[in-house]
């Protein structure tokens, strides 16, 4: 019967450590890999509150528990 607590116990906590949000900066991170992996050269990621998003259409990720987002702008040459 211990060893069932305790496993109930530890997946409990590997699931809460991995439901764990992330960084805005860890994701915007893990955005600009992906977005270098397709091979986008001129591009730009920024972090904003949610009051400075003017169109949603340019929001890639949320994160500070949905208080900011991380938008990006394809720049033109």
């Amino acid at each position: 019967m211990k060893r069932f607590a305790l496993a109930i116990i530890c997946s409990a906590l590997a699931t809460s450590a991995l439901a764990a949000p992330k960084s805005c900066e860890e994701l915007k991170a893990e955005i600009e890999a992906k977005i270098q992996a397709n091979n986008v050269s001129s591009y730009t990621l920024e972090i904003v509150t949610n009051d400075e998003v003017h169109d949603q259409n340019m929001v890639v990720g949320s994160c500070a528990g949905g208080t900011k987002k991380i938008i990006y702008q394809k720049n033109d040459r």
